[in-house]
């Protein structure tokens, strides 16, 4: 089945529209409970939800239960939701456990019952084994990311959610402060909105209690890691560990960061920050960043980091046992000499 954008995947939900078989994939918590709400909102009458409702996890043999209610008619409602979370505890099972769980599930996902809504989560499946495959072809696929554009909606949603509201350049700025972390924008808002009580959320508000605090973080640690300082970057990575930073998270900022500078490589010279901040879509500050940092690092540097982070991502996705040995070996790679140079 094909991919949907998270946006699209609410406005189908938002329509009545059904589907049999869903896989949510993604670490954010916050996009991760929008469409869990969204589901049981628009399919089950409150009434029922107690029963028509069922959490349970792929571990422990959580697939089995889902499979025996999935079946099941619910009461009192037209629909009932099963949502299995931790489906990568099933690609470490052993070859003759993945066989049977996975033919079980492919005999259900080939002829659901038309009354259950069977949510598959996971934050990282590996894409090479047989639950990610699996999946891929049997259910809706919904990426729990959206776009900067999309953020800065969701952050006004948040904000009226709380009973306040945030001017929309201000709700630009947080989305940027925080690399688009919808879980994270949440949490500032929730500051936010104390700090501006009886008020609309200003963009001073922003710098004054996110952006000052940790301004533009990613670009610090992507000059750090341009600049080849191995123990600057290895310090820096301990210090973004202690602020409560996720690894995986610090690969897709750095991910983001390496592709903008490519992108500022390629304006004409003479651009101006204004110019920049529309090509590149950020605000006039980080363009200017972008294209400051961008002249200090050769197209053959942004390219070998794009490789390096995108193999950093999968093994993280992977469910690998040492996150922090992956990152360790990132930064070595990122702030590796080249051959030649080391040669001279």
């Amino acid at each position: 089945m094909p991919q949907a954008e998270l946006d699209n995947f609410l406005q189908t939900i938002a329509k009545g529209k059904t589907v049999p078989a869903i896989l949510l994939h993604g670490t954010d918590p916050y996009l991760r409970d929008l469409c869990r709400k969204a589901l049981v909102e628009k399919f089950v009458p409150e009434p029922a939800r107690d029963w028509a409702v069922t959490k349970l996890s792929a571990s422990g043999g959580g697939w089995e239960e889902m499979l025996e209610r999935a079946q099941t008619v619910p009461m009192l409602s037209p629909h009932q939701i099963i949502f299995l979370d931790g489906m990568e505890a099933l690609e470490r099972l052993g070859d003759e456990s993945s066989e049977e769980v996975g033919e079980a599930l492919k005999a259900y996902l080939k002829d659901p019952a038309p009354f259950s809504i069977v949510v598959f989560e996971a934050e990282g499946l590996d894409g090479r084994r047989w639950v990610s495959k699996l999946l891929t072809a049997n259910a809706l696929v919904v990426e729990l990311s959206a776009g900067a554009g999309n953020m800065v909606a969701f952050a006004s949603d948040m904000a009226r959610e709380m009973g306040a509201e945030i001017d929309p350049a201000a709700a630009a700025e947080l989305v940027e402060a925080v690399n688009g972390e919808p879980a994270k924008i949440r949490l500032e808002l929730q500051k936010l909105s104390l700090y501006a009580t009886g008020r609309k959320i200003e963009a001073a508000d922003v710098e004054a209690l996110v952006v000052s605090a940790r301004k533009y973080t990613v670009w610090k640690f992507t000059e750090v890691l341009a600049a080849r300082d191995r123990r600057a970057a290895m310090d820096f990575f301990d210090c973004l560990l202690r602020e409560g930073e996720q690894p995986a998270g610090m690969v897709g900022a750095l991910a983001w960061t390496y592709r903008k500078l490519i992108e500022a490589r390629e304006l004409p010279p003479g651009t101006n920050q204004f110019q920049a901040a529309r090509d590149l879509g950020l605000r006039p500050e980080p363009a200017g960043i972008a294209m400051a940092q961008a002249r200090k690092v050769s197209r053959e540097q942004l390219l070998e980091g794009i490789v390096a982070l995108a193999e950093a991502d999968s093994a993280l996705k992977s469910g690998g046992p040492n996150p922090r040995a992956t990152m360790e070996f990132l930064i070595a790679r990122l702030t590796a000499v080249p051959a030649k140079a080391a040669n001279s």
